[in-house]
């Protein structure tokens, strides 16, 4: 993999500037904003294919809305775990509300209470491994989405993790410099946000305007690192979806 080129690809493009602008501005739309999901998987197929110039155009917001709204649903089956792991400790918090307004019941609510407590640590835990290994296995969703274009892709548990299994190595690289990165990045727009908000109005546009361009940036970085995964494991294929 060449990890220097998704950080330096962007740029070589004529158009970046343009491109970049209009993906922050559709991100800032409410439903619209499905449409950067499908840019990122655009770009993915772009270098699966081995395009000279990956970054995608802004000349059919339509398809890119529709994969972006199918990663959207799938991202929500997927999520529903963790749905699972925030609604169960309201159970264990509404009970002892309920009965602490029997003083007979009272020493059963506080019970109630010291297992809902209890129960909420242990979950929390759960959450925070859950959410990790949806960060590592959902890239090769992705992955396997570019290459299908269909809902079901999403859901090919087999190949997804034979996909990661068999390419292991690049697959890690890609997602440990896209975690590192992103968590690197995040820690100086904090602090940029920081510096910038003491500064009124123009401080607070350019904080906005920086926050907007790192996840732009980032996030076709990760579409191009995870696009090279892709190419890599499949190679030039003619199953794989032209854009």
């Amino acid at each position: 993999m060449d990890i220097n080129k998704s950080f330096s690809f962007a740029f070589e493009d004529n158009q970046w500037v343009s491109k970049f602008s209009m993906g922050a501005l559709i991100t800032l739309i409410p439903i619209l904003n499905f449409a950067w999901t499908g840019y990122m998987v655009e770009l993915m197929r772009n270098v699966m294919n081995n395009a000279a110039e990956p970054l995608p155009a802004w000349d059919d917001v339509g398809k890119k809305f529709n994969d972006g709204l199918i990663l959207l649903l799938a991202g929500l089956v997927y999520a529903l775990p963790i749905l699972v792991v925030v609604c169960l400790p309201l159970g264990f918090m509404i009970v002892p509300a309920v009965l602490s307004g029997n003083s007979d019941m009272e020493e059963i609510a506080n019970a109630i209470a010291g297992v809902g407590t209890a129960v909420f640590f242990c979950l929390l835990c759960v959450f925070f491994i859950y959410v990790l290994a949806l960060s590592f296995i959902y890239p090769a969703v992705m992955v396997l989405y570019a290459r299908e274009g269909t809902f079901a892709a999403c859901f090919k548990f087999r190949e997804v993790f034979d996909l990661i299994g068999k390419n292991s190595s690049p697959y890690v690289t890609a997602w440990a410099v896209n975690t590192g990165v992103s968590f690197a990045l995040s820690l100086v727009v904090g602090l940029v946000q920081t510096i910038l908000g003491f500064i009124p109005c123009v401080g607070w546009i350019a904080a906005i305007v920086i926050t907007f361009g790192v996840i732009i940036y980032t996030s076709v970085v990760y579409a191009h690192l995870f696009g090279q995964f892709g190419k890599m494991a499949f190679g030039q294929s003619e199953s794989l979806v032209q854009t």
